[in-house]
């Protein structure tokens, strides 16, 4: 049943986000392109993809070790600190901006690439001003702690949670 949910979840919202609102917005009176040259469109296949991987296994990790779903109606119910969430404490929002960012060079598409620095922006106030307060008086002192070792948004090596 958690997989049906988390299932559920992902094809409305993050494929909403990552392919309807996309089209939508190529083909929109703010669509305009970039003048990416046809040879190095197809690099945009490897955001795409990290993306796409990152989502999954963060999806995965919630459900198996935080008994919860990536939907904030369903959230896990441990706190997760393993898999990408060892290296970085929103990795699910890094792996939508990559997908957006992937298809907006795929298709050559500016409109998608601004599409995903607002997305960002809104990621990050949702997250500092909703998720981190939220989750602190949640999970206390242990969150507090995984804040201290683990950045919010850029890995690094060094900041791996134990």
């Amino acid at each position: 049943m958690l997989f049906l949910r988390s299932l559920i979840f992902t094809v409305l919202v993050p494929g909403t986000v990552t392919v309807a609102v996309p089209y939508v917005l190529q083909h929109s009176e703010l669509a305009f392109r970039l003048g990416v040259p046809g040879t190095l469109r197809p690099l945009g296949v490897l955001p795409v993809a990290l993306g796409v991987a990152v989502y999954l296994w963060c999806a995965w990790n919630f459900g198996v070790a935080g008994k919860g779903t990536p939907a904030p109606y369903d959230p896990p119910r441990v706190l997760v600190t393993r898999g990408l969430y060892r290296w970085a404490r929103n990795p699910i929002y890094v792996g939508i901006v990559l997908i957006l960012l992937g298809e907006g060079l795929i298709f050559d598409a500016g409109v998608l690439l601004l599409y995903g620095a607002l997305l960002f922006l809104l990621f990050h106030l949702r997250v500092v001003l909703y998720e981190e307060p939220h989750l602190q008086a949640k999970f206390g002192a242990s969150y507090g702690d995984y804040c201290q070792t683990v950045p919010r948004w850029v890995p690094s090596p060094r900041s791996r949670h134990r």
